[in-house]
C-alpha cells in the first residue's frame, strides 16, 4: 500500500499557517481533507489502508456513519470496502441528527471521520447512534491528531495517518503571540493565502 503521507502530500491535503480547528483550538498546520475528495482513487488507497487495520482487527460493523459534512465520503468508501451499509447524520436546527436513515437496534457502527484532534464533535453523532439503539465501537479517521495526554473520549479503532502536531487553546497559543499571521478557519472563509503546502 501506498504512504497516507505521500497521497495527501500530492493532494495539497496538508497546509500550514494560523488555524482554527473545529476543537476552537489553534494550530500551525491544518489537513484540509476537501482535497483528497477531490480525487477518488486516491481517497479509496487512504481508506483501504483504514480497512484493512479493522480487517486486521477482526472488527464486526453492521453500520459506518459519517457526520456531515467531512464524513459522509470516508463513510462511504469505508463502506464500499468493507461491504457494509454507510450512513450519514446531519445538523437539523443545528442539532446532530439521523434525519435520512435509519439504525436498527443492536445494530454496531464505526463512526467515520476525516481528522479527529479531540474526539469531542463525535460524541454528538456517538449519541445519535445510541439513542437510535445502535451500539457505537468506536471512531476511524484519515488523521488521527490526537494527544497522549488528551485522548479522544471515544476509542479511535484505526486512522489512516497518524499526526503529531502541536495545538494550542487560544491565550497560549505562540502564533497569535507573534502577531504575525492571521486566523484562518478553513470551514467558513477561503485559505489564507501565506497558507503553505507542506509535510
Amino acid at each position: 500500500m501506498r504512504d497516507a503521507r505521500e497521497i495527501l502530500k500530492e493532494c495539497e491535503a496538508f497546509l500550514e499557517g494560523h488555524f482554527l480547528l473545529s476543537s476552537g483550538r489553534h494550530s500551525s498546520a491544518y489537513c484540509q481533507m476537501a482535497f483528497l475528495q477531490q480525487y477518488p482513487d486516491k481517497c479509496a488507497q487512504v481508506m483501504e489502508q483504514v480497512a484493512q487495520k479493522l480487517k486486521d482487527q477482526n472488527i464486526e460493523v453492521d453500520v459506518i456513519v459519517g457526520p456531515a459534512m467531512g464524513g459522509i465520503v470516508y463513510a462511504y468508501e469505508l463502506g464500499r470496502q468493507l461491504g457494509k451499509r454507510a450512513i450519514f447524520t446531519e445538523r437539523v436546527d443545528n442539532v446532530m441528527s439521523l434525519k435520512r436513515f435509519a439504525i436498527h437496534p443492536g445494530e454496531r457502527c464505526i463512526i467515520a471521520e476525516d481528522v479527529v484532534t479531540t474526539g469531542i464533535s463525535s460524541l454528538e453523532t456517538k449519541r445519535v447512534i445510541e439513542e437510535a439503539g445502535g451500539i457505537c465501537l468506536g471512531i476511524t479517521c484519515v488523521v488521527d491528531r490526537t494527544k497522549a495526554d488528551a485522548p479522544s473520549p471515544i476509542p479511535i479503532l484505526a486512522s489512516a495517518l497518524k499526526l503529531d502536531l502541536p495545538n494550542y487553546l487560544p491565550e497560549e497559543c505562540p502564533i497569535c503571540a507573534e502577531g504575525k499571521l492571521p486566523l484562518v478557519h478553513l470551514g467558513s472563509r477561503k485559505m489564507n493565502q501565506q497558507a503553505k503546502q507542506t509535510l
